[in-house]
């Protein structure tokens, strides 16, 4: 018997959410193939069953946060089955019962397989309120009696009798989203004793929700959108957010992309954008005015020799910011290759934890999509955002008094004044600018 463990996905990791069991007990799954979806800080990451077999029990719920080394599941391998007595098999297929008052799902890293073989006179009693719900729910299949912590409190918030909800996951489980439709599709009939017995000793105020009226739909808000929403806020409580913006003639770069776009894409295998032109300038600015690239740690700045530049990606979950490290020793080539991978596995929610974790300072790019002028939030610990607004063809005057239509854009950056005053601010996007306009990047771009 193998046991599944929270696995330790990077450094900074302490624990992890499970979003999806891709397997169901009973199941067989093969090595390497994708077993469970976890979510650690805004990263969504299939995990892999580390052997073939059959996966014999679930240990921790969709929408459980457990700590790193938790054991998650068991599977069985092939040659489990082989040498296993018949009597042995059959008790490793069973549901275990401590998982009705939440057992393993709280495990700390550390315990192993001697704790799950706790007999039942030595393992600890489910809590009464616990014991209470389970005993009045209704047999509607094997997992339909395992409540975890997360359901049982969205039960008691809202009123919902859980004996009156079908469940959708795993053999008959009740998942949070049958219990937010359930409270979406209004009060069901309501088991005063059953609510009772799960409220806890201290009651809290019920959350307040959004009531669902004819032409609206109710959903709970996703985790990625929370963590986003958590960030946010505190860099907008936590910063003193200044903007600075400068207008950039990126005509020659139009005209350079134009020729060169279908031999680079030939030559490199990845599209050429004006990103890595944006990104190669920034970082020699940052370089000229280090206090930009800097961090506020208590009461001192920190401030790194590398540039590890964070570029915000916009996916199907949200918005993400993986991180190209060292930025400062590439050339064009391999910021275009790095921006085209980060991009592509954020997309597909193959981005590791640590290739979100690190950035000195960050690019936001929302020009394609029509932007002309932004204010971004800074991502903090960053002290400053730099904001690549949508290219225009407009008129604007040349050489002395003469008027010609140019490729122009706006460059913006939300910096930190706790950190950075006007003048950095204004110097590092002049420089910026300089770059833009005047750096021949053709020798760069390898072709």
């Amino acid at each position: 018997m193998t046991s599944i463990q929270m696995p330790q996905l990077g450094e900074t990791i302490v624990e992890g959410t499970i979003l999806k069991w891709l397997k169901a007990e009973g199941e067989a799954v093969e090595r390497d193939e994708p077993l469970f979806e976890i979510s650690t800080d805004k990263v969504d990451t299939e995990v892999p069953s580390p052997v073939a077999g059959t996966l014999t029990t679930i240990l921790v719920a969709e929408g459980e946060t457990v700590p790193v080394g938790t054991r998650l599941a068991e599977v069985a391998s092939h040659e489990d089955s082989a040498v296993a007595p018949a009597g042995e098999a059959a008790a490793s297929s069973a549901p275990p019962t401590s998982l009705a008052s939440g057992g393993p799902s709280g495990e700390t890293p550390g315990q192993g397989a001697s704790d799950a073989s706790t007999s039942p006179a030595s393992a600890p009693a489910a809590p009464a309120a616990v014991a209470a719900v389970a005993s009045s729910m209704p047999d509607r299949g094997p997992r339909s009696q395992i409540l975890s912590p997360l359901v049982r409190k969205l039960a008691q918030e809202h009123g919902i009798d859980l004996s009156t909800v079908s469940g959708t996951g795993t053999g008959g489980r009740i998942t949070k989203a049958d219990v937010m439709a359930a409270v979406t599709s209004g009060p069901g009939p309501t088991s005063a004793a059953g609510v009772a017995a799960a409220a806890p000793a201290a009651v809290t105020p019920p959350s307040v929700g959004a009531a669902a009226v004819e032409g609206e739909t109710v959903e709970p808000m996703s985790h990625i959108r929370k963590a986003i929403a958590t960030h946010m806020v505190a860099s907008v409580n936590e910063t003193a957010r200044a903007w600075t913006m400068v207008e950039v003639n990126v005509e020659h770069l139009v005209r350079l992309r134009e020729r060169a776009k279908d031999a680079f894409l030939a030559v490199h295998g990845v599209k050429l954008t004006y990103l890595p032109f944006v990104v190669r300038a920034t970082v020699d600015a940052l370089q000229a005015f280090p206090a930009v690239n800097s961090r506020i740690a208590g009461d001192d700045v920190v401030t790194p020799r590398a540039v590890h530049m964070g570029i915000a990606v916009s996916y199907d979950a949200g918005l993400i910011v993986p991180v190209i490290r060292n930025a400062d020793v590439m050339n064009s080539v391999g910021v275009a290759r790095a921006i085209a991978d980060l991009a592509a596995r954020a997309r597909s929610h193959q981005l590791k934890p640590d290739e979100v974790q690190g950035a000195t300072f960050t690019i936001t790019n929302p020009g394609p999509y029509g932007s002309l002028i932004s204010v971004p939030i800074i991502n903090q610990p960053n002290v400053g955002i730099l904001s690549l607004d949508g290219i225009q063809r407009r008129p604007v005057v040349v050489e002395g008094d003469a008027i010609a239509v140019r490729s122009m854009v706006y460059v913006s950056m939300s910096w930190d004044h706790r950190l950075i005053d006007g003048e950095i601010a204004t110097r590092f996007l002049a420089r910026v600018k300089q770059n833009l306009e005047s750096w021949d990047f053709a020798e760069d771009l390898g072709i």
